[in-house]
């Protein structure tokens, strides 16, 4: 029986996303785990997959197209099943018949005709594969796709990229910016930016943020990191040591490792850390799953891939959300010290600066040593002074005692 197919909530309290991508045209049938819908929040590309088989009957909205959750975006029915009129289906199931993309209602056939028409014109491809393609310059309409119904794929662009130059036809690149006079450019609010505001303005305005600032000397920490990659090919760098640190000191103080509700405060019992990742589009921050129980050489490979797959676009909607603090480091534009806003609904964030030698005093005598500089900003609702403060204490001690990190 056909039913309406309705935009799912895939991010936590999301109000609309975004409808990227048909992969399947009108008439395809599909199996349980099958993606039907690429869909866009405002951090994450997420592929919708099928809870049980069917067939796209008629897709209700274009691809671009901003949708309230909950709200139909297709209509699909069950495996062969015949539908003569597709007009009357859609007027039954949403009380009137949507105006359809001409070129999907052209290819909206009786479902059980064996020779549905696709659809002409449209390009099917991975939001990886559409970035990569752009970044590099590369026409998607000259790409054959290898994936199902011709989706173009990411194994595609570098198909093309290793072809070399001539198999790369260019084409025009967005204007980013709208010149309104010569002192002037206008910038529209990208979706991901418009997130960002919208969540460090109501963790700014909503959680009473105090901050402790403290420092360390890391000569040690840098001595272990180099005798850790001598002869190494995945390199483990400062941060990684740094979410390792911060994990083993929310395991000697627990009581900061909560989040904040307004029914309880909650303790967690894994420590997951979001590590504060840059991209061309804006600050991401995914989620690196149970530090406290991860090696070195594990939190550098899980933080390599999550950063790589950020810069690209591709996380998952599930990678961006949960943590009980956040991790952000930028030592390596210079910058010495800073403070952070939380990350909600996270209670706290770590900001690291530049290791700087510095002349410090051991012993009555003057002495040189590397020194890290950082930042704890803290909410204060489920986290005192003193709390914060033996967190601090400890994270320190490791930094300066690193062979710790890898008991």
């Amino acid at each position: 029986m056909a039913e309406l197919l309705r935009m799912p909530e895939v991010a936590a309290g999301a109000e609309s996303a975004l409808l990227s991508a048909w992969p399947l045209t009108p008439g395809s049938p599909y199996a349980a785990g099958d993606v039907i819908a690429i869909i866009e929040t405002d951090k994450a590309v997420v592929d919708y997959e099928a809870e049980s088989a069917g067939v796209i009957v008629r897709p209700l909205v274009t691809e671009g197209t901003e949708v309230a959750i909950g709200d139909p975006i297709a209509v699909i029915s069950a495996p062969g099943e015949a539908i003569d009129d597709v007009d009357a289906i859609v007027t039954e199931l949403v009380g009137s018949a949507p105006a359809a993309d001409p070129a999907a209602a052209q290819a909206a056939p009786v479902v059980s005709a064996p020779d549905a028409a696709p659809v002409p014109d449209r390009i099917f491809a991975s939001p990886l594969a559409r970035r990569m393609a752009l970044d590099a310059g590369i026409d998607l309409a000259t790409v054959t796709g290898s994936g199902p119904q011709g989706r173009i794929r990411r194994v595609d662009i570098d198909a093309v990229l290793a072809a070399g130059p001539a198999a790369a036809l260019p084409t025009a690149a967005p204007i980013p910016a709208l010149a309104t006079d010569d002192d002037v450019v206008v910038i529209p609010h990208s979706r991901l930016r418009r997130a960002i505001a919208t969540r460090l303005t109501q963790s700014k305005t909503q959680a009473p943020h105090f901050y402790l600032r403290g420092s360390a000397q890391v000569d040690r920490l840098l001595e272990l990191r180099q005798e850790i990659n001598d002869g190494e090919e995945l390199r483990v760098s400062v941060t990684d040591l740094l979410l390792k640190a911060m994990a083993v000191a929310f395991t000697a103080v627990p009581t900061a490792n909560v989040v904040w509700t307004d029914e309880a405060v909650h303790q967690h019992a894994r420590v997951d850390i979001g590590l504060a990742v840059a991209t061309d589009n804006g600050l991401v921050t995914p989620v690196v799953r149970g530090v406290d129980r991860l090696t070195v050489r594990q939190i550098a490979r899980t933080t390599q891939d999550l950063a790589t797959r950020a810069r690209a676009g591709s996380l998952r909607q599930h990678e961006l959300e949960g943590g009980i603090t956040s991790l952000t480091n930028l030592g390596m534009y210079g910058t010495e010290d800073f403070d952070a806003i939380i990350n909600p609904p996270q209670s706290s964030i770590l900001a690291v600066g530049a290791a700087r030698e510095t002349p410090v005093v051991a012993d009555g005598a003057v002495t040189v040593a590397t020194v890290l500089r950082f930042s704890l900003s803290v909410d204060h609702r489920p986290i005192d002074g003193a709390t914060a403060a033996r967190w601090m204490a400890a994270f320190t001690a490791l930094l300066e005692r690193p062979a710790k990190l890898l008991a």
